[in-house]
Formats: structure tokens, C-alpha cells, sequence
């Protein structure tokens, strides 16, 4: 073993696609290495000009391995005693002479076979291979080609310093040829620094001010945010996504605070923080949980005069400020108008996003029927409560008209909410307009009440049905509209507020307002978000389905009632017992499942016929499916015995008819639940 050092050095790399690829970066570089049979540990770092991997157990060479090859069978890989096609294939690929070849059993078979060692390198020799499969392995999105390159990566290689056992390994890629220099912080030099060993390259670049490791750089930060927060008696908000960004801009970051004008604070607490965001890259600061007039910038410069820097930023800051301020004042003024939609168009052939809005509307007003005992639970004035539902729905998309949303498009729904609030719209208007789009995310949260989860349903809704009728249908991976986010909302909205939901039944009565189309296909393709949005076993979802329930809060509590039952039972006796029952009832005539009392003769099919009436008998809730079930499944000891001491298909006809019958009743007493034999435990 030895130690192994491989730095990358680029012009600066960009933020998103490099975190976005981060994950894979070190795994991709072990799974080459142990393709090349050099597995080791290996340690990644990185900053915005260099890519670095660091080994102190490098294998010196590949590691010994006997190589086995089968080969086509005998009659294959000859005719007329020559070697056939396929045999000469096998002789190039195992690289040996007809005379070295083998011949062993495989699978009852006479095969070729070649047994032999691997050659072994030594590391110095793959490391030019390893390289250029590493690099060609990592995926950033878009490249970029220079010089006269012909190949591309995401930034310029600028250097390339390989060692192992502190020894230069000459390489050569992009036209850049390796060598024992690194670059430090351009604040301190620009020229390159020669490199003896791994230690002095680390001492090297500490010395230079580049803090290599990026979990140290992104514990600076945080350590000098929290003396901020003590210092100036505020909270700062870390955004996880800003501070990842940070940490891979930055090769000795250093945390300022700064103010800005308190008269800023008239816009909206989300316009301030996303400015700072997105334009500057800025921590926003609080004070007794309100939006305080300060940040939190990090700078990459070793500037000795802060105070020069901060005022720079703040110019920066309050030209932006100045700009969202008008913007919201022009925005108030414009007020909430959905006649302005017209001009923007939703998407080809479903025309603009008024029309979207209209439907939407009327999508609202069906819902509003549906759950009209749901809402009058909010309210007894059902009119106003409908009034308000459309009203919201109306002006749901009028945000994006505003100024302030064609600069940030990340706040729409957001603005809507406080235009509304300053216009003097109800409250409840306002937070619907604001909470439409949720849930929009795996762990999103969902709308806070039904009026809201009603017009973010309607914008579901139109988005799965509209694109949909225009056969916009997710296929593979790719949903450019995000419809599994829209089907996986609908669901986990309705299971929330604990809604029924019939698909058949709502669809037919949105389907007026679509161009024609298989509703069967939406069916389907929400059902099928059904497996990977509910916590259940598979098979159980499955089941259900196969009942023909299409209710999407029954298949949800059915769900959960089997999940739940199912933990209790003998699982491997419960599933015999019911595809036994399953099998038994195939050619019954479901039509008639008429049972006569006076040919239940034995005593096994008198105790299943009483237990089973009792259960017919027993009044239970609409929703207690595990009362129901729990019941059905109590039954299974007493079915045991009847197959046991019964003769389901007895010579007498009419004793076979009635037995069967009586299953087949008990079998659809589980039928209307989920078809039990279709689950695998």
C-alpha cells in the first residue's frame, strides 16, 4: 500500500451542478478503482477551482485474480471437427491459442473453458485510464470544450498534480500534463506552488489560506454566524440550500454582518429574503421573529478591511431593494385583475391561463358539491363559504401578472397572498391564493383547511386533466409538468382532510370541460401513485384495486385496516386458507348464492353458516374496515375445520351448490374489502 493524492484543477466551477452531482462523485471514483482491481478508501474533497482525492492505503499494483471464461458448448464451437465462429470469438476473447482452451460441464453441458491470473499492473500504469474514466464518469449537465479540445468537462482543467508515494505520476489529459505544483488563494499568490508529499501539499494550501476540507469551511461559517447572532442579539435563518452553495464558492469563507435601510421592511418579509438569496447570495436575520433589517454575507476575500466590503454589498442591496419596493407598490396599485391572464399562455391547446383559471373555477364549484358536508362543518352559510372558494380560485393566478413574480417566479402564489391581504380580501382568500400549489413537494406540507385544499385540488385536478386530453402523458422518467407530483397531491389532500373521493364519479362529471379522452388512462395513473405514496405493503394496495374500490380515502383505510389486522394473524395458515376458498368458489354462479338453512348437515358448515350470519348481522361504521376485517379474519380457525371435516364438492348436488355457496358469500364479504388471495406477506 501506498499514499495517493490526484488534484484536479479547474477555473471555477459552478455551484448547483457540482453539488447536484456531489453524492455520486467519490463512489464513481472507488467503483473505477475497483473495476481496475485497486480497491481502496478514498477520501474527496473539493472547492470551487480544484476537484481532490486522497488515499493513504493506495495499492501499489492490482491486486492477483484467476480469471474463468465459459465458453459456447461443444457442438456450437465446432463443425466437422473446426473451430466454429463462436469458438474463435472465445479464443480472442480469453486471448489464448485453440490448444489452451479447456473444456468443463456447465449446466449438463460440455462447454469451452479457460482458466487463468489476471495480469497484474501496477498503479502508475492505470492511473492515465482511471483518469479519463473518472472524468468522463462524473455528470454536471452542460460542458464545455477550449483550446482545441475535442472532448468537454464542465470547466477548463487548468492543473493536474498526481503522486503516488509522494512520486510524480506523469499524466496527461485536455492537453494539460501533470505536475508536483498547486494553486493557493489568488488573494495570496498566483503563482504555482511546488508539492513534495501530501503533507506539505495540506500545509501548503492551509498556509495559502484554501481550506480544503468543506465540512471545515462549512463549520467556519457557521461558528462565525453564531457569534453574529450573539453580538448583535438576532437569529439567522440558514437556508441548507444557500449554505451548501456558499461552501462550494468559497475557498476561505469569512461571515460579515451589514444593514440595510428599515424602511425596506414595508415589502413583504419572502421579496426581502429572496432577493438577498438569490441575487447576493445573503443570510436574512430576525428579531423577535420578525424580519430584521440585517444579513449575513460571506465573502471569499482575505480583504484586512471588512467595513469596505459590507458598504459594497449594501449599494448593491438597496439598488435591489429600491426595485422590489416599486415593484410592489406598482403591483397594489394594479390590483388582483384576471382579465390580464389572457395574455399569458398555460399551454399549447389548452390555451391561456385565464382559460386555465375558468376551469379551475368550475372544477371548484363541482368539488364544492361534493364536499358540501364537509364544508358546512367550517360554516354553516354554505353560500359564502362557495362564494369565497371562487372568488379564491379567480384570483388564484393573478400574481403572475405582477411585476414582482416576473422577477421572482419562485413567489408566485406567495405575492397573491399579501396583495390580497393589503387589497382587504377575506383572510381566507388570501391563504388560499397562497397555499394552492401545495403540497409541491416529497415533504411538502399540505394546506391548512378545506377551502384551501379545494383550490389547490381544482389546480391539480386541471393540470392531470388537461394535459392529459392533450395526450401530454408521463412515459419513463421523464413528467416535464410534474403529473406524479400532481397525482401524489390529490392523494395525500384527500387522506388529510379524510375526503371521499371516487374517481369514476368525480371524473365523469369533470370531463365536460376537456377534450375527449380515456378517462380509464388517469384513472389508472393515479391508482398507480397509490404504491409509492402510501406506506403499505404493495400487494395490499394491489388487492384493493382488485376489488374495484376506486375511492381513493377507502383504499387509503382499507390500507391501513389490513396492514394493521394482517400483523396479528399466521400469516402463512391465513393466505392457505383464503386461496383454498378462492379456488373452491371459481365456477360458482355469483348471481345466486342463495344458502338453504335444512342442508347444513354437518356440524363444521352449521358453526361457519352461524358465525358468518353473525357477521352479516353485526352493524358497523362506514369506515371501520378493521372491525370488519378483524371479524372476517377471526373466521379462519372455524374455516379450517370446515376444510378439514367437509366436503366442499360432496356427490350430492344440492349439498354442493349450498357449500359453495355459502363460501362464495364469504369469500365476497372479503371481496368487497380487497381480494385477499391477491396478497403476498
Amino acid at each position: 500500500m501506498s499514499s495517493f493524492l490526484m488534484e484536479i484543477g479547474t477555473e471555477e466551477l459552478p455551484a448547483i451542478p457540482l453539488l447536484k452531482e456531489l453524492p455520486n462523485i467519490k463512489n464513481k471514483f472507488k467503483q473505477i478503482l475497483k473495476s481496475h482491481r485497486l480497491d481502496c478508501e478514498v477520501e474527496f474533497f473539493y472547492t470551487p477551482r480544484r476537484l481532490v482525492l486522497i488515499s493513504d492505503n493506495f495499492p501499489t499494483s492490482q491486486k492477483e485474480e484467476i480469471l474463468e471464461f465459459f465458453g459456447p458448448p461443444i457442438d456450437i464451437a465446432y463443425k466437422d471437427g473446426n473451430p466454429t465462429q463462436a469458438a474463435l470469438g472465445f479464443f480472442k476473447k480469453c486471448g489464448i491459442s485453440e490448444n489452451e482452451t479447456q473444456i468443463t460441464t456447465k449446466d449438463n453441458k460440455e462447454v469451452l473453458y479457460c482458466k487463468k491470473e489476471a495480469i497484474s499492473k501496477n498503479s502508475n500504469e492505470l492511473i492515465q485510464e482511471i483518469l479519463k474514466e473518472f472524468l468522463d464518469s462524473l455528470n454536471f449537465g452542460k460542458a464545455m470544450r477550449w483550446g482545441s479540445n475535442t472532448e468537454s468537462f464542465i470547466r477548463p482543467i487548468k492543473w493536474i498534480l498526481c503522486m503516488i508515494d509522494n512520486k510524480l505520476v506523469p499524466l496527461e489529459i485536455f492537453g494539460i500534463k501533470s505536475s508536483q505544483v498547486t494553486y493557493v488563494h489568488r488573494n495570496i499568490s498566483y503563482e504555482s506552488k511546488h508539492v513534495s508529499s501530501i503533507d506539505s501539499y495540506l500545509q501548503t494550501l492551509q498556509n495559502g489560506k484554501v481550506i480544503l476540507n468543506q465540512q471545515k469551511r462549512e463549520e467556519k461559517i457557521l461558528n462565525e454566524i453564531a457569534i453574529i447572532e450573539k453580538e448583535n442579539n438576532i437569529k439567522v435563518e440558514i437556508d441548507k440550500e444557500l449554505l451548501d452553495e456558499i461552501v462550494s464558492i468559497t475557498e476561505y469563507p469569512t461571515a460579515l454582518f451589514g444593514n440595510f435601510s428599515e424602511h425596506f421592511l414595508e415589502i413583504p418579509a419572502p421579496c426581502i429574503i429572496t432577493s438577498m438569496k438569490v441575487n447576493q447570495r445573503y443570510f436574512a436575520t430576525y428579531k423577535d421573529l420578525k424580519l430584521y433589517n440585517g444579513f449575513v454575507m460571506v465573502q471569499n476575500s482575505l480583504s484586512e478591511n471588512p467595513k469596505t466590503i459590507i458598504e459594497g454589498n449594501l449599494k448593491v442591496l438597496h439598488a435591489r431593494l429600491e426595485d422590489a419596493l416599486f415593484f410592489y407598490h406598482n403591483d397594489l396599485k394594479a390590483g388582483l385583475d384576471e382579465n390580464k391572464l389572457v395574455n399569458i399562455t398555460f399551454v399549447e391547446n389548452l390555451g391561456s391561463m385565464l382559460d386555465k383559471t375558468k376551469r379551475e373555477v368550475e372544477i371548484a364549484k363541482i368539488l364544492c358539491d361534493i364536499f358540501k358536508e364537509e364544508l358546512l362543518k367550517e360554516s354553516n352559510d354554505f353560500g359564502l363559504i362557495q362564494e369565497l372558494i371562487i372568488q379564491a380560485t379567480t384570483l388564484s393566478k393573478t400574481d403572475l401578472t405582477s411585476e414582482m413574480v416576473y422577477e421572482f417566479t419562485e413567489l408566485q402564489g406567495i405575492m397573491g397572498y399579501y396583495y390580497a391581504k393589503e387589497l382587504r380580501y377575506d383572510d381566507r382568500v388570501a391563504l388560499a391564493i397562497k397555499e394552492q400549489y401545495l403540497p409541491n413537494s416529497e415533504d411538502s406540507e399540505l394546506p391548512s383547511n378545506l377551502i384551501s385544499a379545494i383550490i389547490a385540488l381544482s389546480h391539480k385536478l386541471d393540470n392531470l386533466f388537461g394535459l392529459f386530453s392533450i395526450n401530454k402523458i408521463p412515459s419513463g422518467s421523464k413528467d416535464p409538468f410534474a403529473l406524479r407530483r400532481a397525482a401524489n397531491g390529490v392523494i395525500k389532500i384527500i387522506i388529510h382532510f379524510n375526503l371521499n373521493f371516487k374517481l369514476k364519479e368525480v371524473f365523469n362529471n369533470l370531463r365536460y370541460l376537456y377534450k375527449n379522452f380515456e378517462l380509464k388512462m388517469l384513472e389508472e395513473f393515479i391508482l398507480e401513485r397509490l404504491e409509492s405514496t402510501l406506506p403499505y405493503n404493495p400487494s395490499i394496495i394491489r388487492a384493493i384495486l382488485a376489488s374495484n374500490e376506486d375511492d381513493l380515502l377507502n383504499i387509503y383505510l382499507k390500507a391501513e385496516a389490513l396492514e394493521s389486522s394482517l400483523q396479528s394473524q399466521d400469516k402463512t395458515m391465513l393466505m392457505q386458507t383464503f386461496k383454498r376458498l378462492a379456488n373452491i368458489i371459481k365456477d360458482v354462479n355469483f348471481d345466486n348464492l342463495n344458502i338453504q338453512e335444512d342442508k347444513l348437515i354437518a356440524t363444521e358448515e352449521i358453526e361457519l353458516y352461524n358465525e358468518f350470519v353473525k357477521y352479516k348481522n353485526k352493524t358497523f361504521d362506514n369506515s371501520d374496515f378493521k372491525g370488519r376485517i378483524d371479524y372476517l379474519l377471526s373466521l379462519n380457525q372455524v374455516l379450517s375445520r370446515f376444510f378439514d371435516k367437509v366436503l366442499v364438492n360432496a356427490p350430492d348436488e344440492t349439498l354442493k351448490t349450498n357449500r359453495k355457496n355459502l363460501i362464495a358469500q364469504i369469500y365476497m364479504a372479503f371481496f368487497n374489502i380487497a381480494d385477499i388471495k391477491e396478497i403476498t406477506l
